[in-house]
């Protein structure tokens, strides 16, 4: 474990009762002791280009959380790094695991349950990281429009752009549209808590609607197609709709239900995670659309692609 942090050491080895020699200041000085078959960053966005230029040379792969990188210069950098030392590079999202989505995206590509997608709408918030209870350590860098890159935009929009690039098979929209609020500026006073982000794509739109000012935490996603509607509900509860019926489906349990699995079968070469919500294609797309949104927001314009 690399962790700066002495205070956040101190309450890890204190509550999991983990050992002093499991713990080292910095990524780099870690891998001098070690040599993992992958790193996990599950630090600050900002950080997470630190991170893969120590472990890229070592020819060790690398998966963050969300998102790959605060700006496009630094997911470039990222990308440029992974070719030239051949590594995987991932990104996690809870969504990711959600089977309700994997089986949405079935139905839609696979079997053509919605034909073409007109309009894609995707939900994600909850009442605030401070009011939901996250650590002050979390909330120092959550809320730092450096260290993560913005606020609710950043934190929720992410998944949206990660969702909607999925669906659209690796394609960047057209342009993007974005309007963000500061709704509790006592509480968050350096970033935005609320944002709407509009996608535009050939023959679909897509919506994004992050916030940490909603009453209650959602994670879902609406798919309008030609001929029917999909709504992911949760993380396992899917419905259909179309002008006879509306339908609960019978939600199959996806192949992969978590991050770790996932890493171990692309390590050992039984996946090829090319253009996957976790692949670098997908999330190289979602740090543009990231930015182009805080532009937009900025300057009150459309950023066209």
């Amino acid at each position: 474990i690399a962790e700066e942090d002495e205070q956040l050491v101190n309450r890890f080895k204190r509550d999991f009762k983990l050992p002093d020699s499991l713990f080292y200041k910095t990524t780099a000085d870690m891998l001098q002791h070690i040599k993992p078959d992958a790193v996990m960053a599950y630090n600050t966005i900002a950080d997470h280009l630190t991170v893969v230029e120590a472990c890229a040379p070592k020819g060790i792969s690398v998966m963050v959380e969300k998102p790959l990188a605060t700006t496009v210069k630094q997911a470039e950098r990222m990308a440029a790094l992974v070719k030239q030392y051949g590594i995987h590079l991932l990104t996690n999202y809870e969504t990711t695991w959600y089977s309700s989505n994997q089986q949405l995206y079935e139905m839609v590509q696979v079997e053509n349950v919605t034909g073409k997608i007109r309009k894609m709408v995707v939900h994600m918030g909850h009442q605030g990281p401070k009011e939901i209870g996250c650590s002050d350590a979390f909330l120092k860098w959550l809320t730092d429009p450096v260290k993560n890159g913005g606020g609710a935009l950043t934190d929720f929009g992410c998944y949206g752009a990660n969702l909607m690039t999925w669906l659209m098979n690796g394609k960047a929209p057209l342009s993007v549209m974005a309007v963000t609020k500061q709704i509790k500026p006592a509480i968050y006073p350096n970033v935005d808590d609320d944002a709407t982000i509009l996608l535009e794509y050939p023959e679909a739109t897509g919506i994004i609607e992050a916030s940490w000012n909603w009453p209650y935490g959602i994670k879902d996603m609406e798919v309008f197609g030609e001929k029917s509607y999909l709504h992911a509900m949760n993380s396992n509860t899917l419905e259909r709709r179309d002008t006879v019926a509306y339908y609960k489906v019978t939600v199959k349990k996806a192949v992969y239900t978590d991050n770790l699995t996932y890493l171990a079968a692309v390590l050992r070469g039984k996946l090829n995670p090319a253009n996957d919500l976790s692949s670098l294609e997908n999330n190289l797309i979602v740090v543009r659309i990231l930015e182009a949104a805080r532009e937009s927001a900025k300057t009150g314009k459309k950023v066209v692609f």
